[in-house]
């Protein structure tokens, strides 16, 4: 069964609509690109996924389950931008999350946050906007999610802090999940990919591997991309 079914989703803001009758279906075990430029619709997706946002009309299924606090015990999802309490402590927010979530890995956690040389009793608005990013990411990957939502995740950091955000994803996920990673910086991600998802106007446009896009097409994700959205 999959992961994640939706069928027939549509999302307006004020008549402007962000999802036009969009479709999925996602099993476990690999990572999927959800690839647009801004305004695409792929944060409004994220946020309807982690019930954040309801949907108009259409039906969406989670591990078998509508959005719900239910869901929310097998989703982990990073939004794109801080939403962590910057006054915290690292290990205040480790505790937190701990308390939140049942899957959350308080081992893991700490060992990805020694891994950074944090002190975890600095508090977290003293950290760099890279540093804070991979605190984030590292307090998400500590859970053993069925799903995991990253929104922009490799957005306003280096490259160097992008390599390390990719490579705390590869080697941390749960391998009988999905991880969705919405960005428009194809290049940087596209060697991470299993999946890819092309959405333009609030639908998907292209749901195929990588493998086959470069058969298909004999052109890279990125460079087809740029074709797709006239980059």
């Amino acid at each position: 069964m999959a992961l994640i079914e939706i069928e027939g989703l549509y999302k307006s803001y004020n008549k402007l609509l962000a999802l036009n009758n969009l479709n999925l279906s996602l099993e476990g075990g690999q990572i999927v690109g959800l690839l647009g430029p801004n305004g695409s619709g792929k944060t409004t997706l994220i946020k309807i996924l982690n019930d954040l946002l309801k949907a108009d009309r259409g039906s969406i299924l989670i591990d078998g389950k509508n959005p719900s606090t239910e869901t929310k015990e097998v989703v982990a999802y990073l939004p794109d931008r801080n939403s962590l309490p910057d006054y915290m402590k690292i290990k205040d927010l480790i505790n937190m999350q701990a308390d939140f979530f049942k899957d959350f890995d308080i081992e893991k956690a700490n060992s990805m946050i020694e891994d950074l040389g944090i002190n975890t009793n600095m508090r977290f608005k003293s950290l760099s906007k890279g540093m804070g990013e991979k605190v984030q990411l590292a307090l998400v990957m500590s859970r053993k999610a069925k799903v995991y939502l990253l929104d922009e995740p490799i957005g306003g950091v280096d490259p160097a802090a992008r390599d390390y955000i990719l490579k705390t994803i590869i080697s941390n996920y749960n391998p009988e999940s999905v991880v969705i990673i919405s960005t428009h910086l194809i290049s940087e991600i596209e060697s991470v990919l299993d999946d890819v998802i092309f959405i333009k106007n609030g639908e998907i446009v292209l749901h195929k591997s990588p493998d086959l896009i470069r058969e298909e097409y004999a052109k890279g994700v990125d460079e087809l991309f740029r074709e797709v959205f006239k980059c």
